[in-house]
C-alpha cells in the first residue's frame, strides 16, 4: 500500500468532519428521508421501495452531488468506477500529487428492530484477487496497493414499519407531505475498513469481508482487528479459508477464527476484540 502518512490523517480528519453534516442534508426536521419517491411529468409520485438495494442505490444518487462538492473543497477529484461491480464506489484523487489516491465506499445498513443497538451489518470489498494482489486490476479501478488507504462512508437508518403497503399507491404532488418515507433517523460515520471488520465472510458464497454489527463500535472503530492493526487484518483475510490446522484429535480443519489465526501466527490473541452479543430488550410493562 502506498504510504502517505500525513495525507492519510488530513484526508480522514476531513471525511470525518464531513459526514457529520449529512444528516441535516438528507432529513427533515422530524429525522424523515426528504426522498419520497419518484416523479412523473404528470406530477405523479410513486412510493419508494423498502428494498434495501433500492434504497442504497436512491441513497448514493442523493449524496453524490454533496460528496463531488466535499472532493474538490479539500483538493480532490473523484473518480467513479468503470464498471458496476468495481471497487470502490469512489476513488478520491489528489489534485496537487495524483500518487495521493483513497478508496471510499458507500455503507447503508439499517438498524435490527429486535436488537436496536445492532445494525444488518455490510460487505467490506473482496477478499479476492486484487486484495491479494495489490498490483491486479482486477474488479478495481487502481490497484488496491496504490490506495493510500481504505475508507467507508456508512449510513446506518431505521426502516419504516409496513411501508409494503403503500409502495403499489400513486399520490399527486399536493400530498408530498403526508407521505410517509420509507428510512429514517439516519446515523452517518467514516472509518478505515480495516477498524470495523469482522473476521468472518459477509456474504454467502461470495468472497467478501464482513463487518461487525454493533452500532457504537462501528461508529467508533472498534472492530475485531482494532487493536492488532491493518497489518494483521491484510494478513488474515489474504489467508482466509486456506490455513488448515491439526487439532489434538488427530482431525484437520480450516482456520476460520482471528483467535485461531492470531495463535497460528505466534501474535498475541488477548488483543483480538471480541465481538459484541445482541440481546432482545426486554419490553417495558406498564405500571
Amino acid at each position: 500500500m502506498t504510504s502517505f502518512t500525513s495525507e492519510k490523517k488530513d484526508f480522514e480528519r476531513e471525511l470525518k468532519n464531513f459526514v457529520q453534516s449529512l444528516t441535516s442534508y438528507v432529513s427533515t426536521d422530524d429525522g424523515q428521508w426528504t426522498i419520497k419517491g419518484f416523479i412523473d411529468t404528470y406530477k405523479n409520485i410513486y412510493t419508494i421501495s423498502s428494498d434495501t438495494k433500492v434504497v442504497s442505490k436512491i441513497l448514493e444518487i442523493h449524496l453524490l452531488p454533496k460528496i463531488l462538492a466535499f472532493a474538490e473543497s479539500i483538493g480532490y477529484v473523484v473518480v467513479l468506477p468503470e464498471h458496476q461491480n468495481y471497487y470502490p464506489d469512489l476513488s478520491f484523487v489528489s489534485i496537487k500529487d495524483e500518487r495521493v489516491k483513497f478508496a471510499v465506499d458507500l455503507k447503508t445498513t439499517y438498524r435490527l428492530e429486535k436488537y436496536p443497538d445492532f445494525c444488518n451489518g455490510f460487505t467490506l470489498g473482496s477478499h479476492g484477487e486484487y486484495f491479494i494482489n495489490r498490483e491486479s486490476t482486477k474488479n478495481i479501478q487502481f490497484s488496491y496497493g496504490r490506495y493510500a488507504g481504505h475508507f467507508c462512508l456508512g449510513i446506518i437508518y431505521s426502516r419504516t414499519g409496513e411501508t409494503h403497503r403503500t409502495e403499489r399507491k400513486t399520490h399527486k404532488l399536493s400530498e408530498l407531505q403526508s407521505i410517509t418515507s420509507v428510512i429514517h433517523d439516519f446515523e452517518f460515520f467514516a472509518a478505515e475498513k480495516w477498524r470495523i471488520a469482522s473476521d468472518k465472510s459477509g456474504s454467502g458464497n461470495t468472497a467478501n469481508i464482513g463487518s461487525i454489527s454493533k452500532i457504537d463500535d462501528v461508529i467508533s472503530g472498534n472492530g475485531v482487528f482494532s487493536k492488532l492493526g491493518e497489518n494483521w487484518f491484510d494478513d488474515y483475510w489474504m489467508n482466509y479459508g486456506k490455513i488448515i490446522i491439526k487439532g489434538k484429535d488427530g482431525t484437520t480443519k480450516k482456520i476460520t477464527t482471528l483467535s485461531e489465526f492470531i495463535v497460528y501466527r505466534g501474535g498475541d490473541a488477548s488483543l483480538v476484540v471480541p465481538k459484541a452479543r445482541k440481546i432482545k430488550q426486554k419490553k417495558k410493562i406498564d405500571g
